[in-house]
């Protein structure tokens, strides 16, 4: 049985919705960026690709995979689309893998697009009227609505109540969140990002075009007293402690890896970065939905027979800055190994693309370290979770 390899990770910078560079950049355009990127960067026949698994959220349901693939000129590969909310790469990455493992497929890209910025308006008819009659804008629901986990609002579902649950002040929230900012600042500074950020060239709405490869959310001048000033996102609920600051940003960006088997691996000569050693995905009563992270991350640990300790270097996505915080002292994981070159309330979050930016940062770090184990982990809507062991 062959071992799931990857061969290439690679993700676009991250942009401010909205308002930063990638605005007016479609989710075909960034798919259609890091799909023969990947490919490229793991010295494979584009031909030799047997399927794209990209995860996508609200994008409309065109498929961006197979779109990516006709685009870039892939005519015979087809292409997946995944929809798990923010673990959608994750399990993108996870699908592929069982692929490879089952020996159906021998490569596989997967990862994941999201491009809050240009997505789609929806409308919802109300059913049972005689005159024809709208919602819009409307969201599908992500879970059956209840007083205390509205689906529109995760910064009660997932960031207050897993603050509430596991006691997690603001002054707690506010300091991870400094820490994570800082830590991403200094990833920059050092050139980490380098080696996995594929390069934009983005004409802009004058004509001009600029270049585009460096995370654009993070703040250098971020300061506790800055955090703590911070208005609370629901000042009527007494108590509350979610700001902007302690939250993840509104962005867009692209993300994928490619996956084979290591036999494969060997017989083309291809550049191991990692090995995918376990996956899994895991869910919680809706309410709790930011716990489903620690729950994830005690079955993917099971599943793979390891403990915390065996971990060197942690991805838990900062969807609130409660929710990391809440998964460390469940496991009683070193923070220091946690987020070591920031996460959402930096970086940003991508909620396609987080899980797939997660794991090619985390192959790259752990190669600057000599090698490890590390593991990406996040909550997703509806009160989901999802994990990725590798091993470099």
């Amino acid at each position: 049985m062959a071992k799931p390899v990857i061969v290439s990770a690679v993700r676009t910078a991250i942009g401010r919705s909205f308002k930063g560079a990638l605005a007016n950049v479609p989710s075909e355009t960034l798919a259609t960026t890091i799909l023969p990127e990947a490919v490229r960067r793991a010295g494979i026949d584009p031909a030799a690709v047997d399927d794209v698994i990209l995860a996508e959220l609200n994008y409309g349901g065109g498929d961006l995979a197979r779109h990516a693939a006709v685009a870039s000129g892939m005519l015979t590969v087809p292409g997946q689309a995944v929809n798990r909310h923010c673990t959608g790469s994750l399990t993108a990455i996870g699908n592929g893998a069982a692929h490879i493992v089952s020996g159906m497929e021998r490569v596989i890209v997967a990862g994941g697009v999201q491009s809050l910025s240009t997505a789609p308006i929806m409308k919802w008819r109300v059913p049972g009227r005689v005159e024809l009659e709208f919602i819009e804008p409307w969201m599908p629901p992500s879970h059956p609505e209840t007083p205390d986990a509205p689906t529109l609002d995760m910064a009660i579902t997932v960031g207050w109540n897993t603050a509430k649950k596991a006691g997690i002040s603001r002054a707690e929230m506010d300091a991870w969140a400094l820490r994570s900012h800082q830590r991403a600042v200094a990833a920059i500074d050092a050139g980490k990002f380098v080696d996995e950020i594929v390069p934009m060239k983005i004409q802009q709405l004058d004509g001009s075009v600029i270049d585009f490869a460096v995370d654009e959310f993070p703040r250098r001048d971020t300061t506790l007293e800055r955090l703590a000033a911070l208005p609370v996102l629901h000042p009527e609920i007494e108590g509350f402690s979610i700001t902007a600051g302690n939250s993840s940003g509104i962005n867009d960006a692209a993300a994928a890896v490619t996956l084979v088997g290591d036999d494969y691996a060997a017989a083309e000569g291809l550049e191991v970065l990692g090995t995918v050693r376990a996956w899994a995905n895991a869910a919680v009563t809706p309410a709790d939905n930011g716990l489903a992270a620690g729950k994830v991350i005690g079955k993917i640990l099971d599943r793979g027979g390891l403990k915390p300790a065996d971990v060197a270097l942690w991805e838990i996505n900062e969807a609130f800055a409660s929710v990391p915080i809440a998964a460390v002292r469940e496991h009683g994981i070193d923070e220091e190994l946690v987020n070591f070159s920031g996460s959402g309330c930096s970086l940003g979050h991508p909620i396609s693309a987080s899980g797939a930016r997660m794991v090619a940062t985390l192959l790259y770090e752990l190669r600057r370290r000599g090698g490890g184990i590390g593991v990406a982990a996040m909550c997703a809507g509806g009160g989901q979770g999802g994990a990725l062991i590798v091993e470099v």
